[in-house]
């Protein structure tokens, strides 16, 4: 396992590869402590399994690298550690194609099994943000109605096809309709239709409401390579 760590502090940087290494003692750790220097490192090193980037950086801001990270590595699960997770930073971050979103005051035993959850395909949300009325209280069926008091256990209960669960995973990873066109090798107007039909069965209107609704579901989803 390759991570890449990016954080000013070289003492939270030591604190991150120790704590990495009980995550893979294997694990080759890469550090940075500014973006730009980050970005080449990841471009020399394609093979990255995980970032781990603060947002409180010297240059270029954290929120704008992520979105440099998505945008050049796609596949590559990006978290954010932050010590402002605040709502809004936390949505922002989501919102850009972050995979998880761990507060550094965090327990280490929070931080492996948030970093555990990304790696296999899940998406990590501190609990301030999963609030009870951020998911529908019912759960819609097959033919539109809804069952009172059933939870949703699986996107199949919500009525999804295996296309539409396909390009769920490819949403929740922060890709666009035009990435998701590519990977699934669909027509753009197909595309709008199935991202339509899985916001309308999660009974959410965007994308950030969906990686919410699958956290609080606890939903796992392997992470697709068409390479």
């Amino acid at each position: 396992m390759k991570i890449l760590v990016i954080d000013d502090h070289s003492l939270i940087r030591q604190a991150l590869q120790n704590m990495l290494l009980q995550l893979d003692s294997r694990a080759e750790v890469l550090e940075s402590a500014d973006c730009s220097a980050a970005l080449a490192l990841a471009a020399y090193h394609l093979d990255l399994d995980l970032i781990l980037l603060d947002l409180h950086l010297p240059g270029m801001g954290g929120m704008d690298a992520l979105t440099h990270f998505r945008q050049s590595h796609p596949a590559v699960p990006v978290v954010v550690l932050s010590g402002n997770h605040e709502r809004q930073t936390v949505l922002t971050a989501i919102d850009r194609g972050a995979m998880g979103f761990i507060p550094k005051s965090s327990s280490n035993a929070v931080m492996l099994n948030a970093l555990r959850l990304v790696l296999s395909g899940g998406v990590y949300l501190p609990k301030e943000i999963l609030e009870p009325t951020a998911l529908p209280t019912t759960m819609p069926s097959r033919n539109g109605a809804s069952q009172l008091g059933v939870a949703a256990k699986t996107p199949s209960d919500l009525g999804l096809t295996d296309r539409q669960i396909e390009v769920l995973t490819l949403l929740l990873q922060g890709k666009s309709n035009k990435l998701i066109c590519r990977e699934l090798d669909l027509a753009e107007g197909t595309v709008k239709i199935h991202v339509t039909a899985v916001l309308k069965a999660l009974n959410v209107t965007n994308r950030t409401q969906a990686v919410i609704a699958a956290s609080q579901w606890g939903w796992h989803f392997d992470i697709l390579d068409r390479s």
